[in-house]
């Protein structure tokens, strides 16, 4: 008599499933942009359904906003770290610098970001999101006046920064020292800093 086995059935787990989406998404948001990812493709990296992923999420736009909001709720230039520095301009220059020299693939929500800009819908969940993460976390932190618009200004040269180091690898950027990066930064981030 042949004992035939059942296949084992495969819990699922909720939070391993979520975050499964979530991390496909990223990737997926990364390369392609809001416009150029699909939900059964970001399903598909995640092993699950598109169904699925719209159960957890709602829709394509809300799969999105969370992404974009994970990924700014964990900061890396503007770490408390950085931030409680007794010379924070300098602190955010060598860390711009650092995260951005040789062959550093760019964050994630950089790509993000700049990808997806081009969708007037992610563009509005891109700002939303800046204003209440970075730019608020920033502004908070800074003394003086025009807080806001200095927090911004301050966030604009960072993508910048990250933009022509990275993406178009402008020479004088890609092939500087990073201590001359950090000199020319420094003082800049922290006269907007100091206001």
């Amino acid at each position: 008599m042949k004992i035939e086995s059942k296949p084992a059935v495969r819990r699922r787990n909720a939070a391993v499933t979520r975050e499964a989406i979530l991390a496909s998404a990223r990737m997926a948001f990364a390369r392609f942009g809001y416009e150029g990812a699909g939900v059964r493709e970001i399903a598909r990296g995640a092993g699950v359904t598109a169904m699925l992923v719209n159960r957890y999420f709602g829709s394509k736009e809300g799969l999105f906003a969370e992404v974009v909001a994970a990924i700014m709720a964990k900061p890396i230039i503007l770490s408390p770290k950085n931030l409680k520095s007794k010379n924070p301009g300098q602190a955010f220059a060598a860390a711009l610098v650092s995260i951005t020299q040789g062959q550093a693939i760019p964050l994630e929500g950089f790509q993000i970001m700049l990808r997806s800009g081009s969708s007037e819908r992610a563009a509005q969940i891109g700002r939303e999101q800046i204003e209440k993460h970075y730019q608020k976390t920033l502004a908070a932190a800074l003394s003086g006046e025009l807080a806001a618009q200095r927090a911004a200004v301050l966030l604009s040269l960072v993508a910048g920064f990250q933009v022509m180091r990275q993406m178009i690898a402008l020479p004088a950027l890609t092939k500087a020292s990073p201590e001359v990066l950090v000199k020319i930064l420094g003082p800049l981030f922290q006269q907007l800093m100091k206001g």
